[in-house]
């Protein structure tokens, strides 16, 4: 039974596990995107967004709980180039994304092993995505806005149809 069992132990002792995963988030951090199995890109991810997000909010409080969160940081990454580049260059980038900072692709197998390959990316760095899509609003809506909208929206259609037809 796999009761009580929160995240995926990747056959490695713990003290294996967290050097691995400081070091991936490290790589992460400094060349924006890496190639890995999908068992670890899905830990990796759950281990590196609450670091970005911690790197986000540090910008927005006070020099005491700035150097808290870095320390934070630092504890679980344990480089200080990472966690340089982290709260300089991607805090200011994902500064208004209200989370979900990564992106998992997956690639296929791979050719010795057959493993499930994929590749782990930050969302803000890749050019190719977000070439064509515009900045969104960062605003959020209630349901009451959104049905109001809806009830809008039907009856200028329905004037276009009605044109079309006189002509």
């Amino acid at each position: 039974m796999r009761h009580g069992k929160k995240f995926n132990h990747l056959g490695r002792t713990s003290a294996h596990r967290k050097a691995m995963l400081a070091n991936m988030g490290c790589s992460l951090i400094e060349h924006k995107r890496i190639n890995t199995t999908v068992a670890k890109a899905k830990a990796l991810k759950q281990f590196i967004e609450p670091l970005i997000t911690k790197a986000k909010t540090e910008n927005n409080q006070t020099t005491e709980k700035g150097t808290h969160n870095r320390r934070v940081v630092f504890s679980n990454l344990r480089s200080k180039e990472a966690v340089t580049e982290l709260f300089s260059n991607v805090a200011e980038k994902v500064g208004d994304r209200p989370g979900g900072y990564t992106r998992i692709i997956k690639l296929g197998n791979r050719l010795g092993d057959n493993a499930d390959m994929a590749m782990i990316e930050l969302v803000d760095f890749n050019e190719l995505y977000n070439a064509g899509k515009p900045k969104k609003k960062s605003t959020r809506r209630s349901r009451r806005g959104g049905a109001a909208k809806k009830a809008e929206t039907p009856a200028p259609a329905a004037e276009t149809k009605t044109d079309d037809s006189e002509e």
